[in-house]
């Protein structure tokens, strides 16, 4: 069972930055499974969108319009998940969700969907103002 506990959200002007952090259980560098995980965010009036994703294997994917401005990673032990959010903007605003998912079988990359993620975090609120 992985748990996920996200924290580092707030308040910034735009032009600024931010890092989210998630705690991870459950699920470390030694296990068996490498799980893919990712940042959803959900903006207010608007679905759960995938923000960007790494999988068991370091590889990263970006939706394009956080490319060149956040970057996912996680620690060595994959004990916490990151996302350093730079040149923030309003549109960025929103709750933050981690979320995790054993891969499947023909799986080539993560999946962008969120119907896909089993375990989620609660979230942490980003609020960027102009």
């Amino acid at each position: 069972q992985v748990q996920l506990s996200e924290s580092g959200g707030g308040s910034v002007q735009a032009g600024g930055s931010l890092r989210l952090s998630c705690a991870v259980s459950g699920y470390t560098a030694r296990s068996s499974t490498k799980y893919c995980m990712a940042w959803f965010r959900r903006a207010p009036g608007k679905e759960r969108e995938e923000v960007a994703s790494i999988d068991g294997d370091g590889r990263t994917k970006y939706a394009d319009s956080v490319k060149g401005r956040f970057t996912i990673s996680q620690d060595n032990a994959k004990s916490t998940l990151y996302l350093q959010m730079n040149s923030l903007k309003p549109e960025d605003t929103g709750m933050y969700y981690c979320a995790a998912v054993a891969p499947r079988s023909g799986w080539v990359e993560c999946p962008a969907s969120e119907v896909y993620f089993k375990y989620w975090g609660q979230g942490t609120q980003v609020t960027v103002s102009s």
